[in-house]
């Protein structure tokens, strides 16, 4: 078993106290082993790699997942709170994104499982659907300073169900917005007096979500897409004095985004913004506010932005909002446009941690091990950050000019301190010595560090 140096056995240490004394030592020979693993993330495969394929008590690590007793919610609290120490300056704004993924999953005996439309494999003209586990995942936007974007780090991840798998268990079914709404409630929770900025795609533009940011106990600001055709109002005129009857809650309707879209007599600003790849890129665009409402539920106040601009030869445009009317429109831009650094975060989580190659298939396991995974990517950029504050070694080729770090890197920076360690062995006493070339033994070490 390896033992890091202090610096990371006291980041660990934070965690102890969301599991009992035995549960803990066994959780951390897991940490161990699925960031040393190459390929799948299996049980199995963390204990091979740190040479304890031969223990008879290993029955021990399996129930770490399907039967122990610790606190994931605490856990989510204390990775947010090391992310927050560790990543923002004092009375700095947490910024947080929100998006779902699809974790392919099949068996008979996953009964969380569901049908749902895969976003990799469906196109415009064609929607595919794949079976599997639909997860939500909140991240935070922090800056590391061995890269230039901000990096998306998961501390919560929740499991949603598709309607029919909510009417099998008998469960009153949740939608994503459900879920984000109980997220940022409980995140706000965590910390009542920080300035919470929230960013999410159009699936989360909803007057409901929307309603519940605004509450005066919540209090969170939410960035999304805007649909072109949205129902948009003015402010109600003050009531008469003296007038019977209930107050409009609304004016005359506005303009739609579309029509503002189309009409030659809107005014554009030219503006320079941060965009995606951060790339300064210019663009045009309109702004105002309005009162969103949808039939049945009361209108909120929002602040729109209609964005236009050339790419590929071509004029694009696209509509945000914000469910605070004070920002401007570059900050409502700017934020949305960092939410695709969470889609970078499943892509590397799938590529270096093994994002679909569990193999649990009973219900706690399967509730615990996928979050567990997110929150190892987190956990690994944190320990990359205390071991390398500063600049952060990566790999290179002539083929490929990279200029600046990855999460491959990262992990392969924490490999390397665990592999090098002088207590880490799992060879026979008696072995004999071997000695080996200096070209093969960079090999095996470039092998042994790199994520396949």
């Amino acid at each position: 078993m390896p033992t890091p140096s202090p610096e990371i056995i006291h980041l660990l240490s934070v965690f102890a106290i969301a599991f009992t004394v035995p549960t803990f030592k066994n959780m951390m020979v897991l940490t161990y082993g699925a960031i040393l693993s190459p390929g799948r993330r299996t049980v199995a495969a963390a204990l091979r790699v740190l040479g304890l394929e031969d223990r008879p008590d290993f029955g021990k690590y399996h129930r770490v997942l399907n039967r122990a007793r610790w606190k994931p919610l605490l856990l989510s609290r204390l990775l947010l709170g090391l992310i927050i120490g560790l990543c923002l300056p004092d009375g700095a704004p947490l910024t947080l994104v929100v998006d779902e993924t699809l974790e392919r999953r099949w068996g008979r005996k996953i009964k969380y499982k569901g049908l749902f439309r895969d976003p990799i494999r469906s196109t415009k003209k064609k929607v595919v659907h794949s079976p599997g586990l639909r997860w939500l995942c909140l991240s935070s936007l922090v800056t590391v300073p061995w890269s230039r974007r901000p990096w998306a780090l998961p501390f919560l991840t929740v499991l949603l169900l598709s309607p029919q798998t909510s009417a099998k268990l008998g469960q009153r079914h949740r939608t994503s917005v459900d879920r984000a709404g109980q997220l940022f409630s409980l995140v706000r929770r965590w910390h009542p007096d920080r300035e919470i900025i929230i960013a999410a795609d159009g699936g989360f533009a909803a007057v409901p979500l929307v309603q519940h940011c605004q509450r005066k106990h919540i209090k969170v600001r939410l960035v999304s897409r805007l649909r072109l055709d949205a129902r948009l109002f003015d402010a109600p005129e003050p009531q008469p004095k003296g007038k019977r009857g209930p107050k409009p809650k609304k004016g005359p309707r506005q303009p739609s985004l579309q029509q503002r879209l189309q009409d030659p007599n809107t005014i554009w600003t030219r503006l320079k913004v941060t965009w995606y790849g951060g790339e300064k890129k210019e663009i045009e665009y309109c702004s105002g506010t309005s009162l969103w409402h949808r039939v049945g539920l009361a209108p909120v106040p929002i602040r729109w932005v209609i964005v236009r601009y050339q790419e590929k030869n071509q004029t694009k445009h696209a509509a945000f909002f914000s469910s605070s009317q004070t920002v401007s429109a570059q900050q409502i831009i700017e934020c949305f446009v960092q939410r695709w650094n969470i889609e970078v975060t499943f892509e590397e989580v799938r590529a270096h941690l093994g994002f679909e190659t569990q193999r649990q298939w009973s219900d706690k396991a399967i509730q615990r091990s996928t979050p567990a995974l997110f929150g190892l990517f987190s956990l690994v950029v944190l320990m990359a950050l205390r071991l390398h504050p500063q600049k952060l070694p990566y790999q290179s080729a002539r083929w490929y000019d990279k200029q600046e770090a990855t999460f491959g890197d990262a992990l392969a920076a924490v490999r390397n301190h665990l592999w090098q360690l002088d207590n880490y062995s799992i060879s026979p006493d008696a072995a004999d010595a071997v000695l080996i070339p200096a070209h093969l033994f960079r090999a095996l070490r470039h092998l042994a560090l790199q994520p396949l």
